[in-house]
């Protein structure tokens, strides 16, 4: 999950936290000025003839006009209106089902089943552009399965430009002289340095992969190398080119990698390469990537090789271009019609379709009291391993509900899941063409547009931060369903179509849990995502801190990386010490981030997974990372069932009531009630005292007790209508009013009489009494 800097005019790559704590210190009133003038333009300019403008009160859940959103030059649906939030226009517009109760619009939203056959899709971009074929693997330098005792060099300038930081891809930190630097440097410059792998057994080699040092102040490359063999580490034999020694060319830019592919394999135990011409005004230093294959052990010493291969799922391990994760979906819901159904939600800048996955004993159907569970991958389109993830984990649920898997029976029949494999496939396909490991750092990050989505949702935090600093009255203070700003839905404002159609989606389905995939780090993220007041990182939990964490280490403790306690640091932060749980806003920054809108605008929970060190890993490393997250992406859907759920009905007709408001004492976030009038709160185990309020009805308190198990206690409420609201009713339906309402409304009438004559009595003797003393 990193970004883009560009430094010396020449675009090098350093993470969002880097940009963050370099920028912020000495710029950020200057961008958060620039911020504030850009979003003022777009407000003003973004009246429309065909709209009507919306005013809103970010001190109450009122919408005071409805609004007919504009969008930016894409095909688009108009938008509907859910409740009181805006829901966005999306391409592929999901059927609306509107029913008005009082002042209350209540609307039943479905997307329509997919046809995935092949001459029922467009083709908006090239599908036969197919990456470079390796006739090797990587080792795993990047990936880390090279361990650093593996790792040697000739010289190395300090600690944190030793052999060990000299894997492709590897990040440096802010600091230049800490022991995370962007690479291996050599001490001296000439042409005796070298860098050594040791592959442990017989490789047979066939390339490698060169970048220069990933660093804000330096520029420093190898452009040039020789590569020397060995299987004793002490009689080296070269890369030989015909009768002369191969020189293989090597980079031009720090970032982009750059591979030279031998022209003869050999078989050896140990590789070298060994810099000859580097850039003028630097010095030796880069990362690398060695291309191998394992030659068979015929005295089976390494037993590590062989028990890898005896704990895989039969499932399709390989990265999916578009055309093949259409392809790929399409069998697995052709495979389990029962439970499955495929699903678009809109369609990226390109025209691809955003498809989903939903996975349900009753596809289509939202099932009262059943809770709604979404996973959503490829938010950064070259972060491709929560994709491939999640196309394993659909095929593995299939599997395993025909082999009448209990575990997942239970699952698929007590919760609707819903899969979103790519957010970004426009720029999947970008990093997908270039190939797991040329593709570098940042292609393919962004959408089509330029447009980081990590970034790109609505900053509500800023907008619950201001009303809590302007308004002097708590009570008027909300700390949920955030509304829109305006400025944000405007056809001007810089919103990517995935984001839109991701938004309407949140909107449309009451989803309770969720998590989003993300690649570069080994380490879960909970919101805030964001700061207050634009720190650079700083702590900043919300009301549900002890749930957000529980739900981080549900997943960081039971995926088998990240719960080993030896593991080394991806790139320049050690999240071991923070048992791989860390607050977002406490790792950098995030303004816009899908966490916090999900938290502030929706019911919804989510967190942040940042998956494996590599964002791209080469296919052959796909059943090991299954096998490293199976178990942590059931456990983490199964958390959908903590806490309490229940269904919110009108005491006299039993009817669902939506939009009630759920609050839990203590607690400084609410949630609300679905159309169909079920809610679920997720909760750690404890006892709460929880009130439930709807317009026209009394509050209701009761106490529910969360159990330690993992199934929720049942919390239902019975709403009694003020007797305002039943004149209301009986009237609207031109119906008489009857004797118990007659007479109940008569006791308020004479309840407010008696009020009022007896305020009024207290004024007059407060007026004698003061007229007296003045006399005396």
């Amino acid at each position: 999950m990193q970004a883009i800097r560009g430094p010396r005019a020449v675009l090098k790559l350093i993470s969002a936290a880097e940009w963050t704590r370099l920028t912020m210190a000495s710029y950020g009133p200057l961008i958060f000025l620039i911020t504030f003038l850009i979003g003022m333009k777009t407000a003003f300019t973004a009246g429309d003839s065909s709209a009507t403008t919306t005013s809103y009160d970010f001190t109450s859940n009122q919408t005071f006009a409805t609004t007919r959103f504009n969008t930016r030059q894409t095909p688009t649906d108009r938008k509907v209106v859910l409740g009181k939030s805006t829901v966005f226009p999306t391409t592929a517009g999901p059927a609306v089902r509107t029913t008005a109760k009082a002042s209350r619009l209540t609307t039943v939203v479905s997307y329509n089943t997919e046809d995935l056959r092949e001459k029922n899709e467009q083709k908006p971009i090239k599908e036969d552009d197919e990456p470079p074929k390796l006739e090797c693997p990587p080792l795993g330098l990047e990936s880390l399965r090279v361990k650093d005792a593996q790792l040697q060099a000739s010289s190395y300038k300090r600690r944190g430009l030793g052999p060990h930081r000299g894997r492709l891809n590897i990040q440096s930190g802010i600091e230049d002289g800490d022991i995370y630097d962007g690479g291996w440097c050599a001490r001296y410059e000439d042409k005796d340095q070298w860098l050594q792998v040791d592959a442990l057994m017989a490789t047979r080699f066939t390339g490698v992969i060169t970048q220069g040092r990933n660093s804000i102040w330096s520029w420093n490359l190898v452009e040039t190398f020789k590569v020397q063999f060995s299987n004793d580490s002490i009689s080296w034999k070269p890369c030989m080119n015909g009768t002369q020694e191969a020189v293989f060319e090597g980079n031009q830019d720090t970032e982009t990698p750059v591979l030279a592919v031998f022209p003869e394999s050999t078989v050896a135990r140990y590789i070298r390469i060994n810099p000859q011409t580097w850039f003028k005004n630097g010095t030796i230093c880069l990362r690398a990537e060695v291309l191998g294959c394992a030659l068979p052990d015929p005295n089976n010493i390494y037993q590590w090789q062989a028990q890898q291969e005896g704990y895989q799922d039969k499932l399709d391990f390989r990265h999916h271009n578009y055309k093949e994760m259409r392809k790929l979906m399409k069998s697995v819901q052709e495979a389990c019609p029962d439970i499955m159904r495929i699903y678009s939600i809109g369609k990226s800048y390109l025209g691809l379709k955003l498809y989903v996955m939903e996975i349900s004993d009753n596809p289509g159907k939202h099932e009262l009291g059943e809770p709604e569970f979404r996973y959503v991958a490829g938010i950064h389109g070259n972060e491709v391993l929560g994709r491939e993830l999640l196309l394993n984990l659909m095929q593995y649920i299939c599997q395993e509900y025909k082999r009448g898997n209990p575990r997942i029976i239970h699952l698929v029949k007590e919760t609707r899941i819903h899969l979103l494999p790519s957010m970004n496939p426009d720029g999947y396909e970008a990093a997908y063409k270039k190939g797991s490991e040329l593709s570098g750092w940042a292609l393919g990050r962004f959408s089509y547009e330029g447009i980081d989505m990590n970034h790109n949702f609505a900053d509500l935090n800023t907008v619950m931060w201001t009303a809590i600093e302007l308004e002097t009255d708590e009570s008027k203070l909300i700390n949920h369903y955030f509304p829109i700003p305006e400025q944000y839905t405007s056809e001007e404002a810089f919103v990517a179509p995935e984001t839109r159609a991701v938004i309407s989606w949140m909107q449309t389905i009451p989803f309770v849990l969720s998590a989003n995939f993300h690649g570069g780090e080994l380490v879960v993220t909970y919101p805030f995502d964001m700061t207050r007041d634009w720190a650079p990182r700083e702590h900043t939990p919300t009301a549900d801190d002890s749930f957000f964490r529980w739900l981080a280490t549900v997943y960081a403790s039971t995926n088998h990386v990240m719960s080993n306690p030896d593991r080394r640091p991806c790139h320049y932060e050690d999240f071991v010490r923070h048992n791989n749980i860390i607050n977002g806003a406490n790792w950098h920054t995030v303004p816009g981030s899908m966490n916090d809108f999900s938290y502030l605008h929706t019911n919804c929970f989510e967190v942040t997974v940042e998956l494996s060190c590599d964002k791209f890993p080469h296919a052959s490393e796909l059943p090991i990372e299954w096998e490293n997250n199976k178990e942590s992406l059931l456990i983490y859907m199964e958390q959908v069932h903590r806490g309490i759920k229940g269904v919110i009905r009108d005491k006299d007709t039993e009817a669902g009531i939506a939009d009630a408001i759920i609050k839990v004492d203590d607690i400084d976030h609410h949630i609300r009630s679905a159309f169909d009038g079920d809610y679920w709160r997720l909760l750690n185990p404890g006892d709460y005292q929880v009130t439930v309020m709807a317009e026209g009805y009394f509050p209701a308190t009761r106490s529910c007790r969360v159990e330690y198990e993992q199934y929720p206690t049942i919390c239902d409420f019975h709403l009694t209508k003020t007797p305002k609201q039943r004149l209301r009713d009986i009237l609207a339906k031109g119906g008489k009013i009857p004797k118990d309402l007659q007479l109940r409304l008569r006791q308020l009438r004479m309840r407010k009489l008696r009020t009022t004559t007896k305020t009024l009595n207290q004024r007059r003797i407060a007026q004698q009494q003061r007229a007296r003393k003045a006399r005396r």
